[in-house]
């Protein structure tokens, strides 16, 4: 495979950068590589930028009987590559509901966890412009707030239940599938035919995207990125603001939200809901609250009582609910 050395620059230098540290053969790059063209791609890239520093792996959730010949292809190339490779399954089948999103989801626990045993300083995934274009349309489609519409980080921590946690970056968020693709059809890669299924809301958006040339995905894709610096910055002063104003005391928090506008109560009611709770609260519902705390009520929100004492909302757990 004869690859554009500018190309395997640009990657190397944009993997660097968001690492801040080169990988070596103790500390490699973990490649997420499902076997498509656009992880193919980035293997590639990779192996060129970085001889003797990654690692691979690909997950078979055992949804598609052409799964496990992908990832035996994958792991035939890998070899031929000399990368280390390793073929993940997830202990239960995928099932229920919303599969693609539970499939997601073991997907990633299976690669953090081969990622962090492998001692790699950071995982990496193949998502790019399209990828970024598609988030953005799907989720303001559904109302999405700053958070949502920032779309696709291109670098964010991921962790373990067991408290270890692991970089994710995307190196590849600035370039075209178009781009990604011509690297790939110089090696072996294989279609998965679920990106062509209209039944999910992925494919659907991405026919939008190609049957109307006035939605740029670069445009759009810039429009993400817009998002996430508002979602910092709102993220930064959401700091302050709890750090000046929360009142904490015995599993209680008191906050005065009536003078801020409805974007920062909203982010220091769901901080406040989640200390109650002791863990993240990332509540969609929370907006009934809102409503009660602006007409001085109290509300009970995911087990969380909130009152009003003064001009502070007072927030800690509800009472147990009696038995009959």
């Amino acid at each position: 495979m004869t690859l554009d050395p500018q190309r395997v620059e640009r990657f190397g230098d944009d993997a660097v950068a968001l690492l801040g540290a080169e990988p070596s053969a103790q500390h490699p790059l973990a490649l997420a590589v499902s076997g498509g063209p656009d992880s193919m791609a980035m293997l590639a890239l990779a192996h060129a930028a970085f001889p003797g520093a990654i690692i691979a792996a690909t997950v078979d959730h055992r949804l598609r009987p052409a799964a496990a010949d992908e990832a035996a292809m994958v792991a035939a190339h890998c070899a031929r590559l000399e990368v280390p490779h390793a073929i993940l399954c997830p202990p239960n089948p995928v099932a229920g509901s919303s599969i693609q999103a539970r499939a997601r989801e073991a997907r990633y626990a299976l690669l953090l966890q081969w990622a962090l045993d492998a001692g790699a300083t950071a995982l990496l995934t193949a998502h790019h412009i399209e990828d970024q274009a598609e988030t953005f349309l799907m989720r303001a489609a559904r109302s999405s707030g700053v958070a949502g519409l920032a779309g696709i980080r291109r670098s964010r921590a991921m962790k373990m239940p067991d408290g270890r946690s692991l970089r994710l970056i995307r190196p590849l968020l600035e370039w075209r599938r178009a781009e990604l693709r011509a690297i790939a059809e110089q090696g072996p890669f294989a279609e998965d035919p679920t990106n062509r299924d209209p039944a999910h809301d992925r494919t659907r958006f991405r026919q939008l995207l190609d049957e109307s040339p006035e939605l740029d995905p670069v445009q759009i894709a810039a429009t993400a990125t817009y998002a996430a610096e508002a979602q910092q910055a709102l993220e930064d002063v959401t700091d302050l603001l709890w750090n000046n104003r929360a009142m904490l005391s015995e599993g209680c928090v008191e906050i005065e939200l009536g003078d801020l506008n409805r974007e920062l109560r909203r982010r220091l009611a769901r901080r406040a809901v989640g200390h109650v709770l002791a863990r993240p609260f990332d509540g969609a519902a929370i907006e009934p609250l809102l409503d009660a705390l602006e007409a001085g009520r109290g509300a009970t929100q995911a087990g969380v009582m909130v009152s009003m004492k003064g001009a502070a909302a007072r927030f800690r757990p509800a009472p147990p609910r009696r038995s009959h």
